[in-house]
């Protein structure tokens, strides 16, 4: 079986789970089937969906929303600063101050 980044690819509940947005792949599948996240602007709800390193997600987290663009694919479910480094954060347009 070869690793992740060595197929270009990896699949998006994986992913999900990998980059540590849900604690279990079983919770990062429901994420998705609920149809609430976007790859590259697209809505997804197949956990099947490849995502391959420069892809945009638009995840929602709690009560707020991240979009995330991935810049390497992680190679296992490694500690949070290492997760953290496969992807940057782009900030939303923020709401105009009252």
């Amino acid at each position: 079986m070869s690793s992740p980044g060595a197929a270009g690819s990896i699949r998006l509940d994986k992913l999900l789970w990998y980059l540590r947005f849900a604690r279990s792949r079983a919770i990062a599948q429901a994420m998705v089937a609920a149809g609430h996240i976007r790859l590259d602007g697209r809505r997804v709800t197949r956990a099947s969906a490849a995502v391959h390193a420069g892809a945009t997600l638009v995840l929602p987290i709690g009560e707020r929303i991240e979009v995330i663009r991935l810049l390497t694919l992680p190679l296992r479910r490694g500690p949070a600063p290492e997760a953290q480094a496969c992807y940057t954060r782009l900030d939303p347009v923020a709401p105009a101050a009252s």
